[in-house]
């Protein structure tokens, strides 16, 4: 659906890292993990942004975004008024599981924050950043997670290295029923080869660049291992990591 939604806070929570809280109505009550909503950005530019749900509750709800181009620079500087939304939009996380791993990397953080809340059971998260100053939500999710572990690159905060390494000790406890997984293409490639050597399903969120965000397009196509092509936009953006030809 599209609607018109009112800014309730807007910050920066880092170096060009914005969180905006809309009174969503109709699409914050329907939406899911692992959905996005399209946001006008502008009069002058033609395309939305697709960006994913951080959080939604009561029909609020919360986009976590990096400021990096037109679009998304006018939308940081957004502080009041309202937003053009379509959504949700996409396929969510299956939450059948009752022990979940989440496995983030960098900005496929936010949206398992809506993932971890609505959960139910016990749910690990592993958080990987490049460094202290870009950790993100921390606190957030030690609200609604029974572990939360961090990475960083640099080992400022956390532990040194890769969410991979903490994510092959968890699995070899036998204790999770899913891995639940969202990042760049590289990370998930690593975590869906960790999780199916742990004989564990893995589910994926894949980051392509959307143009329509409705399938109409074909922007972002990618390929199945049984030869398919599937629209992120559509499609996805959760896929069966299994499913993926990496």
């Amino acid at each position: 659906m599209q609607r018109m939604c009112e800014i309730i806070t807007a910050r920066e929570l880092t170096g060009s890292v914005y969180a905006i809280t809309m009174e969503a109505g109709g699409i914050g009550k329907k939406a899911r993990p692992g959905q996005f909503v399209h946001i006008k950005c502008g009069d002058g530019l033609l395309l939305r942004r697709p960006i994913s749900i951080c959080d939604c509750r009561d029909g609020y709800l919360k986009i976590v975004f990096f400021a990096k181009g037109a679009g998304t620079k006018w939308l940081s500087e957004k502080k009041s008024g309202f937003l053009d939304v379509v959504g949700p939009l996409g396929n969510a996380y299956n939450l059948d599981g009752r022990r979940i791993l989440l496995v983030g990397g960098g900005f496929g953080v936010p949206p398992l924050l809506f993932t971890a809340r609505e959960a139910i059971g016990q749910v690990t998260a592993i958080l990987g950043f490049g460094s202290e100053r870009n950790v993100l939500l921390k606190d957030s999710f030690r609200d609604v997670c029974d572990q939360v572990i961090i990475t960083t690159m640099d080992g400022s905060v956390g532990k040194r290295g890769f969410v991979t390494d903490p994510l092959a000790r968890e699995l070899q406890t036998g204790k999770y029923d899913a891995v639940l997984a969202c990042g760049p293409t590289p990370m998930l490639r690593m975590v869906a080869k960790i999780a199916a050597q742990h004989d564990v399903p893995c589910q994926v969120s894949l980051e392509e660049r959307m143009a329509c965000g409705v399938g109409a397009c074909l922007g972002c196509i990618v390929a199945m291992e049984n030869g398919e092509n599937l629209r992120v936009c559509h499609d996805g953006p959760v896929f069966r990591a299994a499913e993926v030809k990496w």
